[in-house]
C-alpha cells in the first residue's frame, strides 16, 4: 500500500496494492476498506470508542482518503466484508469469525484447541512471498512455559525476568528484550498531600532511588533506566531519554532544607512533631516483591518510612482517579492525565497547555516538541518518580534466526522475518 499525507498530518491518502488476497482466495478490495472504516466510525462502535475517522472519501477502486486528528492505520485491521457484513456489530468481540479467522497476512489459520494451542501455516499467496517458516504452533503454556522450552516442546517463550538466572548458562538459548513503548512504571505522589506538596521534597525522594541498581535486582536490561520523562512513539523508537539522577547526598540536603530533620535515635525524619511516614498502595503483581522492598530500603536510607498496602487493580484505579491515596507504586501514567483535575493533584498551567497540544495536534514534530517540554516540566516538578521502562524477555532456541534485541525481539510479532537454522 502506498500513502501520503497533508501538510497538517490530518489527511491521509492511500492506494491499495492490486496483489493482496484474503486467505480464502478472494481479492482485498475497496469494498472491504470502506465497509470496515464506516463500520468502526459508527457512534455505537465497540471497537474504537470515539471515532478516529472524521471523513472518508473513496476516489476510485484503489484510492481513498481518511481525515482525522487521531487517525493511524496501525489502529485498525481491514475486515473481509464478504464474511462479516451480516454479523451483529454490537457482538463484535464474540463473533464466531474470530474462532476461524480469515486474514490476508503472512500466516493463515489452520486449527485450534481451546485454551491449548493455535496452528498456523505460511501463506503461499502472501504478496511479499511465502514466509520461510512453514508451520507455526502457538501454545498457551502459562506457568509451564519454561518447562516446555527446556524439554524441547517449544522454541520460544515470553517469560519473567526472575526466571532468567536459571537458564542464563544454557547454550541452547538466547534472550531478546522487548521494550514496552507505553508509559514507564512510576511512584505516584499525591501532590496535594501535606507530605508531598513541596517540589523539593518530591525531588529528594526521586534522587534517593538508584534505578541502575534496581534493574540489577530485577534482572532487567540497562536500557530500562532511560525514563527521565515521557516520550512519543517516535522518540521511544529513537531511544530518546536519559537515566534519572541518583544523588542521595542531595536528597538529604533537600529534606534538611525543607525542615525534615533526622532524629538521633533512629535516623528517621520528622518535622513539627510528625514523622515522614506514608503508605504506598500497590498491585500484588507489581514486578516482584523485590521492587517494593528495594524502594523501602532506598527511602529508609534518607530517613523516610514507606509502608505498603496491596490492592486489586480496580480499587487502585478508583483511588488514583479520586485522589484518595498518599502514594501509589507501580502504575504507568497516561501523559495526557497530567494537568487534569483530581487524580494526583498536580497543578501547572503550562502543563495543561502542553497536554492540550498533545491531544489536538496531528503533526508528529509538534507532538515531539510538546512531549519534550512536558518532560522538562516533570523533571523540575517531580509529580511522580519515574522508576523504569517495562521490558519483556523472550527466551529463544538458537535455531531460530532473525531476531534483534530491543528492535525485533518478539518472535510472535516478527515471525514472517524469521527462519530456522538447524545446527
Amino acid at each position: 500500500m502506498h500513502w501520503e499525507h497533508s501538510a497538517d498530518y490530518r489527511e491521509w491518502t492511500y492506494r491499495l496494492r492490486p496483489d493482496v488476497r484474503w486467505h480464502d482466495g478472494r481479492p482485498v478490495t475497496m469494498d472491504d476498506v470502506e465497509f470496515t472504516l464506516r463500520l468502526h466510525s459508527r457512534p455505537d462502535s465497540p471497537y474504537w470508542g470515539p471515532s478516529l475517522v472524521e471523513a472518508l472519501t473513496v476516489h476510485d477502486e484503489a484510492t481513498f482518503t481518511v481525515r482525522g486528528t487521531g487517525w493511524s492505520d496501525a489502529d485498525v485491521s481491514i475486515l473481509p466484508k464478504h464474511l462479516v457484513q451480516g454479523l451483529d456489530y454490537q457482538k463484535f468481540y464474540d463473533w464466531d469469525f474470530w474462532l476461524r479467522p480469515v486474514g490476508n497476512g503472512p500466516y493463515r489459520y489452520v486449527r485450534h484447541e481451546p485454551q491449548t494451542m493455535v496452528e498456523l501455516e505460511a501463506n503461499p499467496g502472501y504478496y511479499k512471498g511465502k514466509p520461510r517458516i512453514a508451520r507455526v504452533v502457538l501454545k498457551f503454556a502459562g506457568p509451564s512455559g519454561l518447562t516446555e522450552l527446556l524439554s524441547g516442546n517449544v522454541d520460544a517463550i515470553e517469560t519473567n525476568p526472575a526466571q532468567l538466572p536459571s537458564i542464563a548458562n544454557d547454550p541452547r538459548f538466547r534472550t531478546f528484550w522487548e521494550l514496552n513503548p507505553h508509559g514507564p512504571w512510576t511512584i505516584v505522589w499525591q501532590n496535594e498531600h501535606p507530605l508531598f506538596r513541596e517540589r523539593e521534597v518530591r525531588r529528594a525522594l526521586s534522587l534517593a532511588i538508584n534505578r541502575r541498581e534496581l534493574l540489577q535486582v530485577l534482572n532487567l536490561p540497562s536500557q530500562c533506566s532511560r525514563v527521565d520523562g515521557l516520550y512519543t512513539k517516535r522518540q521511544f523508537q529513537r531511544g530518546d531519554g536519559t537515566e534519572p539522577r541518583y544523588d542521595p547526598a542531595e536528597a538529604r540536603r533537600l529534606l534538611d532544607q525543607a525542615g525534615w530533620r533526622q532524629r538521633n535515635r533512629d535516623e528517621m525524619r520528622e518535622r513539627g512533631g510528625h514523622d515522614f511516614h506514608f503508605t504506598a498502595l500497590t498491585l500484588a503483581e507489581f514486578p516482584g516483591a523485590e521492587t517494593a522492598v528495594y524502594l523501602q530500603d532506598q527511602l529508609r536510607r534518607i530517613g523516610v518510612n514507606m509502608e505498603l498496602q496491596h490492592f486489586e487493580r480496580g480499587v487502585l484505579l478508583d483511588r488514583l482517579k479520586t485522589g484518595k491515596f498518599e502514594s501509589i507504586l507501580g502504575f504507568m501514567i497516561d501523559p495526557k492525565s497530567f494537568g487534569e483535575p483530581g487524580g494526583i493533584g498536580y497543578r501547572n498551567a503550562q502543563m495543561t497547555t502542553l497536554v492540550q497540544v498533545a491531544r489536538t495536534t496531528a503533526d508528529p514534530d509538534a507532538l515531539d516538541q510538546a512531549y519534550r517540554e512536558m518532560s522538562e516540566l516533570l523533571r523540575v516538578d517531580q509529580p511522580v518518580a519515574f522508576l523504569f521502562r517495562r521490558a519483556v524477555p523472550h527466551v529463544v532456541h538458537r535455531r531460530v534466526q532473525g531476531l534483534i534485541d530491543m528492535q525485533r525481539a518478539n518472535p510472535l510479532l516478527f515471525t514472517e522475518d524469521l527462519w530456522l537454522e538447524e545446527r
